[in-house]
């Protein structure tokens, strides 16, 4: 093995950054985001991005990566991720991946992405089909080049349908034999021992820390750092979609946009929505080598990755 990577991660505001800085402190670390909103440049504060003397304390990898309108895929983070612990692992150091992006977080345990590029002239193709006969037509596509079926594909989801006809006429290959082919990838990162804990806290604790959360958002400058941040967004529907930002875009494009307490509670029940699917998420997907719920027991930086 190259080494270890320790990963600490859990769901939106757990507590997964003030644990890390003190544990890279401790330790000579330097922190590598998987975040996949902190890339953005400009947005901060919705993201609850490191500070700037905390980045300046203990250096920080993920952050300020590219432009608000220029989407960043999970693709694009595996590559930056690997060559993030290269570069440091070179330099003697130990590195902490934290964050709560439960697809830029598989990218360490499993292969996100395959090669199947789709030429313009396919892409062209697709859109065609779609504006002439709408989701229906490229669902007919579909399923005429997978004779087998669609699998899990969710065929409600027009973008969802467009990609998959895509990269079926662009690989000539149906859906079934492309998952199996991905699936038969390595992971990049199976080369580096990886050390994995979860950080919980009773749903009850974490929805009056998302309530707390949100306000000091709001209370920061969330909605100039939107308002700013709109025509950018306007070109990034990924990041515009986010929660904290849509729900600000929606409220600062409103003719009558409601009390800022309102937008604060429905920022916060849309996070709170996001936490039952996380939690499902980190169970299934990861399965973590340590489970710490803050509440009850000791989450001693010097011990945390003891195992």
């Amino acid at each position: 093995m190259k080494g270890v990577l320790h990963i600490l991660t859990g769901p939106t505001a757990v507590g997964k950054s003030a644990i890390a800085l003190a544990w890279a402190r401790r330790h000579g670390a330097e922190i590598l985001s998987c975040d996949a909103l902190q890339v953005y440049r400009g947005m901060d504060i919705g993201t609850a991005k490191p500070t700037s003397a905390e980045c300046a304390e203990v250096p920080h990898h993920g952050i300020d990566v590219c432009a608000p309108d220029a989407p960043f895929s999970v693709k694009a983070f595996a590559h930056y991720a690997l060559e993030t612990v290269r570069e440091v692992f070179s330099r003697g150091k130990p590195l902490l991946v934290t964050g709560g992006s439960g697809f830029y977080l598989k990218a360490f345990y499993a292969s996100v992405a395959d090669d199947v590029a789709v030429p313009p002239e396919i892409l062209a193709q697709v859109r065609a089909w779609e504006a002439q006969g709408g989701a229906g037509l490229l669902e007919s596509e579909l399923r005429r080049r997978n004779p087998d079926g669609l699998g899990t594909l969710d065929v409600h989801n027009p973008r969802r349908l467009a990609s998959a006809l895509g990269r079926c006429m662009a690989s000539g290959k149906t859906l079934a034999q492309m998952r199996a082919a991905f699936e038969s990838l390595p992971c990049p990162f199976d080369t580096y021992a990886r050390k994995t804990v979860l950080l919980e806290r009773p749903p009850e604790r974490l929805k009056e820390r998302v309530k707390f959360r949100v306000e000091a958002m709001l209370a920061a400058g969330l909605l100039d750092e939107v308002r700013g941040l709109a025509p950018f967004l306007a070109r990034n529907p990924s990041a515009a979609s986010a929660i904290g930002y849509r729900e600000v875009l929606a409220w600062l494009a409103a003719e009558n946009p409601p009390p800022v307490d309102k937008l604060a509670a429905e920022i916060a029940q849309d996070t709170c929505a996001l936490l039952r699917k996380q939690r499902t998420w980190f169970r299934h997907q990861i399965r973590p080598d340590k489970i710490v719920n803050l509440e009850t027991e000791d989450s001693d930086v010097e011990t945390l990755f003891d195992f």
